[in-house]
């Protein structure tokens, strides 16, 4: 069992160092936005049954069926973005928490950082998709990158809009480029955002992540994962992301010269 586990994580450590090597290339850094990042994320269909998925108190009934907890519901947010706890139920399958119910299927949810020069990917993160661990995945890979003396931007729709969300990144000294979402609220993006010209221009060029979405889960497969446990579909999730950038980067590096 330890071997096992200990190859899971060797996998994905590997994975990392390989999107990271594909970043760390000459050629390939100046490529690369060092301002501006745009984030969004896409379901992740598991390769596992909701039947798998069992109650922690031991007995034995499946979720309840349903959505996950959307954004904009009404449902309560975490008390902290820094911290992101298990939800209630376990999957029988290896290393696999539940996620949202798609067809009968456990899902999870693939969120990735790219630059916006190029639309290169820079980082990947898998969580569960419970409707709370995409704006944590966010965070998390975005502050690295804001420990520097000059404000960074993130541009992201309307579903990242939540106060909590823009706060944290504002405490980052991230500017937030949020959509705003409007649609019987307030939005937590106001006229301190939206006045600047940046702003337009972060949510026109964050929608070329879509580019990668369809790439990855059409041409890559990662529409319904073929590994089992989070380790081994985060493993295969970063690696398609460097993949990506490696079928772009021929073309990219003929029109920059």
């Amino acid at each position: 069992m330890f071997s096992k586990n200990r190859d899971r994580l060797l996998e994905g450590d590997i994975a990392a160092k390989f999107l990271s090597a594909v970043l760390a290339q000459p050629k390939v850094k100046r490529l690369l936005s060092t301002d501006h990042f745009s984030v969004d994320g896409t379901l992740i269909e598991a390769w596992a049954s909701m039947k798998s998925v069992k109650p922690k108190d031991g007995s034995g009934e499946p979720p309840a069926e349903g959505g996950r907890a959307k954004r904009g519901s009404g449902l309560p947010w975490p008390q902290t973005l820094e911290r992101h706890t298990c939800l209630d139920h376990r999957s029988g399958c290896p290393a696999l928490s539940q996620g949202q119910r798609q067809g009968g299927q456990a899902v999870l949810y693939g969120t990735w950082l790219d630059g916006n020069r190029h639309g290169l990917l820079v980082d990947a993160c898998l969580t569960l998709a419970d409707g709370h661990a995409e704006p944590v995945a966010a965070l998390h890979m975005v502050e690295p990158r804001a420990d520097r003396p000059q404000a960074i931007t993130l541009g992201a729709d309307k579903a990242y809009d939540a106060e909590d969300f823009v706060n944290e990144l504002r405490s980052m000294k991230v500017t937030p480029h949020v959509a705003q979402n409007t649609s019987g609220r307030s939005s937590a993006i106001d006229g301190r955002t939206t006045r600047h010209s940046g702003y337009a221009v972060s949510q026109r060029i964050r929608k070329r992540i879509e580019e990668a979405f369809g790439w990855i889960k059409v041409v890559a497969g990662q529409h319904k994962t073929r590994f089992r446990g989070r380790d081994r579909i985060g493993w295969a999730f970063t690696f398609t992301a460097a993949a990506y950038n490696l079928v772009r980067l021929p073309k990219l590096m003929a029109e920059t010269g």
